[in-house]
């Protein structure tokens, strides 16, 4: 699968979140706490070849992703995605460290997500500020952007673990 997204950074998220529900969104999965790490081998193959392996946990919830890397895009980032859910993160995670990989990058957010036809919004709280993030089809994102205020120049391709490096609540894991 193909994955299309923009993040926009926003000032206060409980405003936002009305604002959105007002547009005809409604809510998936309220706020909650997600632990998101990503995993390499040493030296970091996935990380030089622009991939990224990503165990996120969220209560007993867990998804195991891969995100290829990032196809030419001026305004959106555009990557191929698979993911399946994870029935026991423990014992995944032992499995990918006999592989040789190793976590060396982990960070937490509190996101809520909702629905607006086929595209998703969250909206992500982390330690360096607060985002919305809009995944769907180009024209979907850019429609809605625009119903909230925002153009293509607000538009951040950056992954949360661009944003956060070095941050106090992240760590590179040794």
């Amino acid at each position: 699968m193909t994955e299309i997204e923009v993040k926009i950074r926003i000032d206060d998220p409980k405003t936002f979140r009305e604002k959105i529900l007002g547009l005809g969104a409604v809510v998936s999965r309220d706020r909650h706490l997600e632990r998101n790490s990503l995993f390499d081998f040493d030296p970091p193959a996935l990380h030089q070849a622009r991939r990224t392996l990503r165990l996120r946990t969220a209560g007993k919830r867990a998804t195991l992703t891969f995100k290829g890397e990032p196809q030419k895009s001026r305004s959106f980032k555009v990557r191929e995605e698979i993911e399946t859910q994870v029935r026991n993160p423990k014992d995944l995670r032992t499995i990918l460290k006999a592989l040789g990989l190793r976590e060396t990058f982990s960070y937490t957010k509190h996101r809520t997500v909702l629905r607006k036809s086929r595209l998703t919004i969250c909206i992500d709280e982390t330690s360096v500020g607060n985002f919305v993030e809009l995944e769907g089809e180009r024209h979907e994102i850019t429609r809605f952007a625009r119903s909230l205020g925002f153009g293509r120049a607000d538009f951040i391709t950056l992954s949360y673990a661009a944003l956060l490096g070095g941050r106090g609540e992240t760590h590179r894991a040794d």
